[in-house]
């Protein structure tokens, strides 16, 4: 589905990514995790075409999408969500969920005066999939409500909604557990899980280690740039570069076993 090969960015003469490479197989559900700045955020922005690699290439249904702007690669069915919403505070639930869907007709003149019938049963048809959305999410009652001022957890679950609204093939997520209670993160967990069984690949970055293990089949580490490590996330113990890499140190498996895993980042 994906597959990233050597990829480097440089940021001031500064490598935020250093030849990483990583394969996404269609219908898994695969972490990228790392200490801080190693380079996660930066390699979900080079797949998804909000920066452009130095080097490497970036393959996705077995198209070169290196380089290409967002909305082409998004097209291809790569869909993904921030670690910060920064969602319009004017806009309501309603009106984000439909502005994360396709293009209707209206959207040109032309086709809003010309194929009018059509469009109106295309902005119903994306009003009625919002609502399904919106219910599974459970931020149907907050429909009408600003986006912008929902609480931190909910803006994350928005932010979902609104990718699924793009009919993703592969959905990538950027720290989706930030600044959520853990309530809504067993529930975000739940809504994963299920994509997964519904055929969505998934991607994601994240910090929390116990959620990481709860929603991923294969986890791949970052450090400085580089992949150091690719396995189950109950394995990661066994890899002395992980260790080093999180404790600053190498250590055993009783090092890890007697951290909270949840805060190894």
């Amino acid at each position: 589905m994906l597959v990233v090969e050597g990829i480097k960015k440089h940021f001031a003469g500064i490598a935020a990514l250093d030849g990483a490479s990583i394969e996404v197989r269609a219908g898994e559900s695969v972490g990228l995790v790392g200490p801080n700045g190693s380079g996660k955020s930066t390699a979900l922005n080079c797949c998804s075409g909000f920066e452009r690699p130095d080097a490497g290439r970036v393959l996705l249904l077995g198209k070169d999408v290196t380089g290409k702007e967002p909305w082409d690669v998004a097209k291809l069915g790569l869909v993904r969500t921030f670690q910060h919403a920064n969602l319009p505070t004017k806009m309501s639930v309603m009106d984000l969920m439909l502005a994360g869907g396709h293009l209707v007709r209206g959207e040109t003149i032309r086709h809003s005066l010309v194929s009018w019938k059509r469009v109106r049963e295309e902005e119903a048809d994306a009003v009625d999939k919002a609502w399904s959305i919106l219910e599974r999410i459970k931020l149907d009652k907050l429909a009408g409500h600003p986006g912008g001022k929902l609480s931190g957890g909910q803006q994350k679950l928005l932010s979902l909604g609104m990718a699924l609204m793009g009919d993703p093939k592969i959905l990538m997520l950027d720290e989706p557990t930030a600044g959520v209670n853990p309530s809504l993160r067993v529930e975000l967990a739940e809504h994963l899980r299920k994509l997964q069984t519904e055929g969505v690949t998934l991607l994601t970055v994240e910090h929390d280690m116990r959620f990481i293990s709860d929603v991923c089949d294969r986890v791949y580490v970052l450090d400085r740039g580089a992949i150091i490590a690719s396995c189950a996330p109950a394995e990661l113990s066994d890899h002395p570069e992980v260790l080093e890499a999180y404790l600053g140190r190498s250590g055993s498996r009783a090092v890890v076993e007697s951290a909270d895993r949840r805060t190894l980042s």
